[in-house]
């Protein structure tokens, strides 16, 4: 569980004491959500049945979608995980070599608009709305779509033809191509200039490209976190070494980057890990397709 400390509307709380209180709401990231102005919610929210299972209002007003740009991240080895003594890494441990094969991902986060032709074609449900969320807000077209779940990031994948990056492949990706460093840029803190965060609201992809990774990658850190593949377990014990995602038992599902709302830049770096409930829809969660 993690403990790093987490912008809150109630000062001095941190992700130990909120998720004790929230913790069978979904994950560590329900109780960030709660705090976050908006209930955590343990499931997908019913919507109308209007126009095939999505509300047109919803839809209309959003800008054209750009196309999934892909950029190819060649495979190689690299050192997953931390030595870091720091409290909110325990379950980053132990560190273990890694063989990541070639793999391309997307330039950016799925946009809202990306996300609205999937549901106007019938193929995936509807975002919540409200609060943080950016579905149904006008001018969000170009903004990482969030609160989604898992599931529906799995629905939007297989409309794309394209999968979730497992949790290797994320880190791998966020340090430029496994390069020794934590975050995407490099070692230097984060800025303004080079994530969004602890901003309250979230900004248009790539909008901080002097944060981008070596190859060409936006918002890695920061903006919304992104799932992934994989399941959580609270150790790297018996993950797979090949780059694949780790298929266990258990609800649980990782999401990775960091977001807008996060104000302890620790939440950013490419080692940090969170988890959260595969049907529950947080308003810091978007992803981000490989294939």
């Amino acid at each position: 569980m993690k403990k790093i400390t987490i912008l809150s509307a109630v000062a001095g709380l941190t992700i130990l004491a909120a998720a004790a209180v929230q913790a069978q709401a979904g994950g560590a990231l329900a109780a960030l959500r709660g705090y976050a102005g908006a209930p955590a919610q343990d499931a997908p929210v019913t919507k109308a049945e209007v126009a095939g299972g999505f509300t047109k209002g919803y839809v209309e007003p959003v800008e054209p979608a750009a196309p999934i740009e892909y950029i190819t991240i060649p495979g190689g080895k690299f050192t997953m995980g931390t030595t870091s003594i720091e409290e909110g890494f325990e379950d980053a441990k132990p560190v273990h070599e890694m063989a990541i094969k070639t793999f391309a991902m997307a330039k950016t986060a799925v946009t809202v608009a990306q996300y609205a032709e999937c549901v106007i074609n019938g193929a995936c449900t509807e975002p919540d709305t409200g609060g943080y969320c950016n579905w149904g807000k006008t001018g969000r077209g170009d903004h990482p779509v969030n609160c989604v779940d898992w599931n529906q990031a799995q629905q939007y994948a297989k409309f794309k033809g394209a999968r979730l990056p497992s949790e290797a492949e994320f880190e791998y990706a966020a340090t430029s191509g496994g390069k020794n460093q934590k975050y995407p840029w490099g070692n230097e803190k984060p800025t303004s200039e080079l994530a969004v965060f602890n901003t309250g609201i979230t900004m248009p992809v790539c909008s901080r490209p002097k944060g981008n990774t070596a190859q060409g990658l936006c918002d890695m850190a920061g903006n919304v976190y992104q799932w992934v593949q994989d399941k959580y377990q609270d150790s790297y014990e018996g993950a797979p070494v090949d780059g694949s995602a780790l298929e266990v038992t258990g609800v649980n599902r990782v999401m990775r980057g960091g977001s807008f709302y996060d104000n302890d830049t620790r939440n950013l770096r490419a080692d940090c890990r969170w988890w959260g409930g595969y049907s529950v829809r947080y308003d810091v969660v978007g992803l981000r397709l490989v294939r």
